[in-house]
């Protein structure tokens, strides 16, 4: 008995044995069905070719029939006499061989004249052949019906040598004057017309006839041939008074394919399936794997962009929006969908900013730089609300090397702003603390400085009252009694303003006010200051020296804050002088302008504040921890007054900068932008 052996068809072998089966009926099947249409495309070419010439045969026709009439027409028309006119037919049938007859008749048919062409015998007398003289009788009557040329049913005429042959008349009615006064009748051999005016247009395979609207056969054109294929086409001729079949028949060999040809082809065709069975083994293990790595990359890019909290935005060379990240679709609220239907303008544009953004991005399109280019701009979620965004925006190119759009990443600036805004009013509350914390310590400055007016004005009014109760007011003393009055007067105004200025510094400087810069000149800010400079310096025996440059530009600033950076560098400056003589105890406060240059920059033009003082120095351990918040080397100070001089400095677009002074002390170095002039 024999096993039957059971095939796994999930093996990879029997898979591929199975391919390759497939591959081999498909490219048999293949080759069959081409050999097939291409037989079938070149018979249909063929037959459309027949059609074509039938077509133009039936054309050449009409136009060969009308124009014989208008040429007999024209001669007509000089009105010849009998003469002339056999003289022009004899040149007329000479060169219209078709044309085997002209007759001129009477109104009543009788013939006036007549001429035979001279290419054939004479044709015998129509009274014998009654068949010819019906045919004409009717068509010269309808040409009388109708007062055109008519054509009569085709005619059989018998010759003498036994044959005979097909003809057709044309009968055309002559007029003078709106009266009928003849006819003019030609007489066409239906085998002439075929011989010359078509028999030259046809190949030597080919087969013209005319016949019958039932099919009988009038005149044949070309000869016959057997044992090839056939290709028939027909073509009614419409004549007026007569109605005939145009019949053209073609023989034409098979289709050319060589017998050696195919088998080679074949041959061919088969090692080239092998080949291409190798190559489709190895280049789908090749894609296959191309395919696995290419889905890997995918997936972490999809994963990797999903996870981003930077909106990813991608646009074509029209603008418009052809892949957005989840992130960048949470950021705005809208969909995928919403942002991609909105072709002209993006659902996120403000409403009030759409013509400068629609205007900026035909600039971007126009361009098409290859540069990245980072700005900030104002979006608008779903919800209504506005927010400020920064996008960082580059060309895609693709592996062409061509520009096919722009990449932007997006970035939501609502938290930065936030906690800017937090960290501002954080740092404005801690100047607000530092100034409180310098007006306590200048507490007891203040009670001694406010003390010696306030004393002063006292004496002098006790003074004066003392004087007035004396009784020495005479007239004699009258006059230097109201000059002591009005000095001591003078004098208590004096104090009493002196003591209104102390105030007012220390209550300006301690006021908290919104930022608001103005232009300010060195002068003033450094006059707002110099009386709590002054009050200080007193207690510390300190001396002070302003040194400022002539006709020193404004700055634009807030006065308050740089007010506070003076006065903090001041009040640092003297008190490192406590530990060295009172006689080196000089505080320097200088203002000049500089001119930076750079290369790569335009020039910078800048006040320098500078506070100079003879101290002991700065130690290098201290100089690196110098501006960090909170570190201090006092123990009463909170190590906040350098930190937050250098934040309002750079906010202002200056510096906060310190270096050793010659010999000996510090120098703290504070710059200010120029208001433009």
């Amino acid at each position: 008995m024999k096993r039957l052996v059971k095939i796994d068809w999930r093996t990879p072998n029997v898979q591929r044995w199975l391919l390759v089966v497939v591959l081999g009926v498909l490219v048999v099947t293949l080759l069959g069905t081409l050999i097939y249409l291409a037989g079938r495309l070149e018979a249909d070419q063929l037959q459309r070719q027949v059609e074509a010439e039938i077509e133009d045969v039936g054309k050449d026709l009409r136009t060969h029939l009308a124009g014989d009439v208008k040429a007999l027409q024209a001669g007509m028309l000089r009105r010849p006499t009998l003469s002339q006119w056999q003289h022009e037919a004899d040149v007329f049938l000479a060169q219209q061989r078709e044309i085997l007859r002209l007759e001129w008749l009477d109104e009543n048919l009788h013939r006036k004249a007549q001429m035979d062409t001279p290419y054939r015998r004479s044709l015998g007398d129509d009274e014998a052949q009654i068949e010819a003289l019906k045919e004409m009788t009717q068509a010269c009557n309808r040409a009388r019906q109708v007062g055109a040329a008519a054509y009569s049913p085709s005619y059989f005429v018998p010759q003498e040598d036994g044959l005979g042959t097909e003809m057709m008349a044309m009968c055309w009615p002559l007029k003078e004057h709106g009266h009928l006064v003849g006819f003019l009748v030609a007489r066409y051999g239906l085998a002439d017309i075929l011989a010359d005016l078509t028999a030259r247009k046809l190949a030597r395979t080919e087969q013209l006839a005319l016949t019958d609207a039932d099919g009988t056969r009038l005149a044949v054109s070309g000869t016959a041939q057997r044992g090839v294929r056939l290709f028939s086409a027909q073509k009614t001729l419409e004549l007026p008074g007569n109605t005939m079949v145009l019949h053209l028949d073609s023989w034409q060999g098979t289709p050319d394919f060589v017998p050696n040809f195919l088998t080679a082809l074949v041959t061919l065709l088969s090692l080239a399936l092998v080949g291409v069975m190798v190559m489709l083994v190895r280049d789908t293990r090749r894609r296959l794997s191309a395919e696995r790595e290419l889905g890997e990359a995918l997936a972490f890019r999809k994963a990797m962009e999903d996870s981003l909290v930077t909106g990813l935005r991608a646009r074509d060379l029209q603008g418009q929006i052809t892949y957005v990240n989840p992130a960048f679709c949470e950021m705005v609220g809208f969909t995928v969908e919403e942002l991609r239907t909105q072709i002209n303008t993006p659902p996120y544009w403000p409403d009030h900013l759409v013509a400068e953004y629609r205007q900026v991005q035909q600039q971007r399109i126009s361009t098409q730089g290859s540069a990245r280019e980072g700005f900030e701009a104002v979006f608008k979620r779903k919800s209504g609300e506005q927010f400020p965004v920064l996008v960082v925006e580059a060309p895609l190119i693709n592996a062409a090397g061509e520009q096919t759009g722009w990449m932007s990443a997006v970035l939501d600036l609502s938290e930065k702003r936030r906690i800017e805004e937090l960290s501002r009013a954080t740092q404005e509350r801690l100047q607000a603390t530092a100034r409180l914390a310098t007006v306590g310590e200048m507490a007891s400055l203040l009670s001694h400085e406010l003390n010696q007016p306030l004393a002063a004005i006292s004496s002098y009014a006790n003074g004066s009252i003392n004087l007035l109760k004396a009784g020495l007011m005479t007239d004699e003393t009258a006059a230097d009694v109201a000059g002591d009055l009005q000095m001591a007067l003078s004098r208590i105004a004096e104090q009493s303003e002196r003591a209104g200025r102390v105030i007012k510094s220390v209550n300006d400087f301690v006021r908290r006010r919104k930022q608001q810069r103005e232009q300010v000149g060195a002068q003033e800010l450094l006059a707002a200051i110099l009386p709590l400079v002054n009050l200080q310096a007193r207690k510390l025996s300190v001396r002070v020296v302003t040194e400022l440059s002539p006709q020193l530009p404004k700055v634009i600033c807030d006065r308050t804050m740089v007010e506070q950076v003076l006065l903090n560098l001041a009040r640092n400056a003297m008190q490192a002088m406590e530990e060295i003589p009172v006689a080196q105890r000089i505080l320097k406060i200088q203002a000049r302008r500089i001119e930076i240059f750079d290369a790569d920059a335009p020039t910078k033009t800048q006040l320098v504040w500078r506070v100079v003082d003879q101290g002991l120095g700065i130690s290098e351990e201290v100089a690196e921890r110098l501006f960090t918040p909170f570190f201090t080397t006092k123990s009463e100070g909170m190590g906040l007054g350098l930190s937050l001089c250098r934040t309002v400095a750079e906010q202002h677009g200056g510096s906060l900068e310190f270096e050793q002074n010659s010999p000996q002390g510090s120098v703290f170095i504070f710059t200010l932008p120029l208001a433009p002039t």
